[in-house]
Protein backbone atom coordinates (compact mmCIF):
# COMPACT_ATOMS: atom_id res chain seq x y z
CA UNK A 1 0.00 0.00 0.00
CA UNK A 2 1.70 3.37 -1.16
CA UNK A 3 1.83 6.47 1.05
CA UNK A 4 -0.57 9.22 0.39
CA UNK A 5 0.91 12.21 0.15
CA UNK A 6 -0.85 15.50 1.70
CA UNK A 7 -0.05 19.13 0.35
CA UNK A 8 1.67 20.00 3.36
CA UNK A 9 3.87 17.14 2.77
CA UNK A 10 4.92 18.41 -0.79
CA UNK A 11 5.55 21.56 0.69
CA UNK A 12 7.93 20.57 3.73
CA UNK A 13 9.70 18.63 1.00
CA UNK A 14 10.40 21.61 -1.15
CA UNK A 15 11.27 23.87 1.23
CA UNK A 16 14.77 25.67 0.18
CA UNK A 17 14.66 24.10 -3.40
CA UNK A 18 14.20 25.90 -6.43
CA UNK A 19 10.22 26.49 -7.38
CA UNK A 20 8.09 27.27 -9.86
CA UNK A 21 5.02 29.35 -8.51
CA UNK A 22 2.23 29.78 -11.10
CA UNK A 23 -0.03 32.61 -10.66
CA UNK A 24 -3.62 33.10 -11.66
CA UNK A 25 -2.81 36.03 -13.80
CA UNK A 26 -0.62 32.94 -15.80
CA UNK A 27 2.79 34.83 -14.48
CA UNK A 28 5.29 32.77 -13.43
CA UNK A 29 7.71 33.39 -10.34
CA UNK A 30 10.29 31.07 -10.08
CA UNK A 31 12.88 31.44 -7.20
CA UNK A 32 13.74 29.16 -3.63
CA UNK A 33 10.88 28.45 -1.54
CA UNK A 34 11.12 29.49 1.95
CA UNK A 35 7.26 29.84 2.85
CA UNK A 36 4.09 28.05 3.36
CA UNK A 37 1.92 28.64 6.38
CA UNK A 38 4.24 25.77 8.29
CA UNK A 39 5.96 25.72 11.33
CA UNK A 40 9.32 25.42 9.89
CA UNK A 41 12.44 27.34 10.04
CA UNK A 42 15.13 26.36 7.31
CA UNK A 43 18.79 27.75 8.11
CA UNK A 44 17.42 30.42 10.04
CA UNK A 45 14.90 31.87 7.85
CA UNK A 46 11.96 33.25 9.40
CA UNK A 47 8.96 31.25 8.51
CA UNK A 48 5.15 32.73 8.26
CA UNK A 49 3.01 30.92 10.09
CA UNK A 50 -0.55 32.05 9.04
CA UNK A 51 -3.24 29.61 6.63
CA UNK A 52 -3.50 31.04 3.91
CA UNK A 53 -0.77 29.91 1.75
CA UNK A 54 1.24 32.87 1.38
CA UNK A 55 4.54 32.21 -0.12
CA UNK A 56 8.09 33.70 0.25
CA UNK A 57 10.96 33.19 -2.32
CA UNK A 58 14.37 34.34 -2.59
CA UNK A 59 16.19 35.09 -5.67
CA UNK A 60 12.78 35.15 -7.69
CA UNK A 61 12.81 35.89 -10.98
CA UNK A 62 8.76 36.77 -13.16
CA UNK A 63 8.10 35.52 -16.17
CA UNK A 64 5.35 36.42 -18.48
CA UNK A 65 4.61 34.46 -21.43
CA UNK A 66 7.21 33.01 -21.06
CA UNK A 67 9.34 35.89 -21.00
CA UNK A 68 11.89 37.18 -18.09
CA UNK A 69 10.63 40.34 -16.83
CA UNK A 70 12.53 41.41 -13.76
CA UNK A 71 14.29 39.57 -10.62
CA UNK A 72 13.56 40.00 -7.34
CA UNK A 73 15.43 39.76 -3.81
CA UNK A 74 12.83 38.67 -1.77
CA UNK A 75 8.83 37.88 -3.04
CA UNK A 76 6.17 37.56 -0.33
CA UNK A 77 2.98 36.19 -3.05
CA UNK A 78 -0.26 36.23 -1.03
CA UNK A 79 -1.95 32.65 -1.53
CA UNK A 80 -5.17 33.58 -3.24
CA UNK A 81 -2.91 34.97 -6.56
CA UNK A 82 -1.36 31.41 -6.32
CA UNK A 83 -2.80 28.84 -8.87
CA UNK A 84 -0.18 26.46 -8.23
CA UNK A 85 3.55 25.93 -6.96
CA UNK A 86 5.72 22.85 -8.59
CA UNK A 87 9.90 22.18 -8.36
CA UNK A 88 11.77 24.05 -10.86
CA UNK A 89 13.69 20.95 -12.45
CA UNK A 90 16.04 23.34 -14.28
CA UNK A 91 18.04 24.96 -11.63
Amino acid sequence: MSHKQTPRDFLKLIIGRPVVVKLNSGADYRGRFYSYSLNYCPEGVLISLDGYMNVVLEQTEEYVDGQLKNKYGDTFIRGNNVFYISTEKRW
